[in-house]
């Protein structure tokens, strides 16, 4: 089995501290947007992963303090 490689690589240009902090500022804005425009559906995935989840078969439950033999 391989090790899996970064999701995403880009090469990393030479930014002044002043670009690195206005480019940072520029992708919160743009995940923001992204959240506003698409919260519904965002929304409406998550909940649908979060009922599948609760529907999958659970592990047995174990109490800590209890000798399972």
């Amino acid at each position: 089995m391989h090790a899996p490689g970064p999701s995403l690589w880009l090469a990393k240009p030479e930014l002044s501290d002043e670009a690195a902090a206005q480019l940072l500022d520029f992708l919160y804005d743009l995940l923001t947007a992204f959240e506003n425009a698409y919260f519904d559906q965002l929304h409406r995935h998550y909940a649908n992963c979060e009922s599948s989840a609760e529907s999958a078969p659970s592990s047995p439950h174990i109490e800590p303090d209890k000798d399972p033999f």
